[in-house]
């Protein structure tokens, strides 16, 4: 993995970071907002410590744990990531409440357009926050986003260490049986 200085880290700031998608995907993901590390190298969930990958391969969404620079191999298992807000920050609370809105606006026309059967959205919070369902919990929703069914996952930051990877592979397990059947 490269080492990046802090102000190579701090260059990254309001870049914006290539979706991963195709039409018609089993799941598309949706991150918060790319994160400085994520921007500086192009690579959603690029920073160590994230459990994004280790929780996709767990779950059995992947046959092995990808890297972030193998992010476009999701494509094959029929799935994709994308973000609320598109613009890379430091900490998710440097967003405001108005990016969020416009980021679930903006996110639910990208969903009506390549048509997931399901859009996980990896934060509660974000989930709330982007689409004011203040009472959602993590799991499968009632509304549809764009069309598609929408299951709230546990963000798979460090910072959300009350989750396990265990806990969180199985929530996204849960998930991949409702979105596949049984396990890559």
């Amino acid at each position: 993995m490269t080492r990046f200085t802090p102000a190579e880290l701090e260059a990254a700031r309001d870049r914006l970071v290539d979706d991963v998608v195709a039409d018609g995907l089993r799941v598309l993901f949706c991150g918060i907002n790319p994160g400085l590390m994520t921007a500086a190298t192009g690579h959603h969930f690029a920073r160590p410590g994230n459990r994004f990958w280790p929780v996709l391969h767990r779950s059995g969404f992947t046959p092995r744990q990808l890297r972030p620079d193998e992010q476009d191999e999701l494509l094959v298992h029929g799935l994709g990531i994308t973000n609320v807000v598109a613009r890379a920050t430091a900490r998710a609370d440097e967003l405001s409440a108005e990016e969020y809105r416009e980021g679930g606006r903006l996110l639910a026309a990208k969903v009506a357009r390549l048509r997931p059967v399901w859009l996980a959205v990896v934060g509660v919070t974000a989930y709330r926050a982007a689409f004011g369902e203040r009472r959602a919990v993590i799991g499968p929703q009632e509304t549809l986003i764009g069309g598609s069914r929408v299951w709230v996952l546990p963000n798979p930051s460090g910072l959300n260490a009350h989750w396990t990877v265990a806990a969180m592979a199985e929530e996204y397990g849960r998930l991949r049986e409702a979105a596949s059947g049984p396990a890559v």
